[in-house]
């Protein structure tokens, strides 16, 4: 896969909440889509592109279930979060605002799960004009079966899979 370039691409890390963390998932246990995700964070970072969280809250409820925060240290200083309260993160967030004032182009996407928030941020976001790149191994759900439609059926109709060892920017923005 080709550098991306760090002036005109996002990381969006999808629903990495602690209580998502600890579902369990497949095909990979959601920390290993957590270190998966924290080293791709770190990639963007370096070569100055931004990474952009995203976590759900559930509307008309007095609180939030126990474990609805991000996982702790995943999220730097500077980093956004969005916060939505459906599948999707783009609607009524602000996402695609941000990711626009970013002057992103191309959306890297990783999270939990990958059928559910990630793809419907993904088909939202290819509405929205975006180039896509889905990092397989950051990615998982609460089957393989359901992971691997959206891997190898609908995935490769919006954009590019790509596992995060061969997701590379060409240096600092």
């Amino acid at each position: 896969m080709p550098a991306l370039d760090p002036g005109r691409t996002a990381l969006v890390l999808v629903d990495l909440m602690e209580r998502i963390v600890a579902l369990p998932l497949a095909p990979r246990p959601g920390t290993d889509v957590l270190a998966a995700a924290a080293r791709l964070a770190d990639t963007f970072r370096a070569a100055g592109a931004p990474v952009v969280h995203v976590r759900v809250e559930r509307p008309n409820v007095d609180r939030q279930p126990p474990g609805s925060d991000l996982v702790p240290d995943l999220v730097a200083d500077g980093d956004p979060v969005v916060v939505k309260s459906t599948l999707g993160a783009f609607q009524d967030t602000g996402l695609h605002e941000l990711l626009t004032g970013l002057g992103a182009t191309t959306l890297v996407l990783g999270g939990i799960a990958t059928n559910l928030g990630v793809e419907s941020t993904a088909r939202a976001a290819s509405d929205h004009g975006y180039e896509l790149v889905f990092a397989e191994d950051a990615l998982s759900a609460l089957t393989a079966d359901e992971h691997h439609a959206s891997v190898a059926l609908d995935f490769p109709r919006l954009g590019t899979v790509a596992p995060v060892s061969s997701i590379t920017l060409d240096g600092p923005a």
